[in-house]
């Protein structure tokens, strides 16, 4: 799965395959989303899960570095 097989709500969709974290860390932050924990993901990954006062709670799959966003999803 890559980013642009998903829309986001208050972001819309992606036409990116994967994004840089900073560049999709200040889309969240800047619809109104925070980070409420993350845990290790499958393949040596790191999943984020993002909440929001009103929008559905999105999980965010990171690189092993967690320098790349892969996907992004809501769950």
């Amino acid at each position: 799965m890559t980013l642009d097989k998903h829309q986001i709500d208050g972001i819309g969709g992606f036409s990116e395959k994967v994004l840089p974290a900073n560049q999709f860390e200040e889309l969240m932050t800047n619809a109104g989303y925070s980070i409420s924990g993350s845990a290790p993901a499958q393949g040596r990954r790191v999943k984020f899960w993002w909440i929001h006062l009103t929008f559905r709670t999105v999980e965010s799959i990171y690189s092993e570095d967690k320098s790349i966003v892969i996907t992004a999803y809501h769950v």
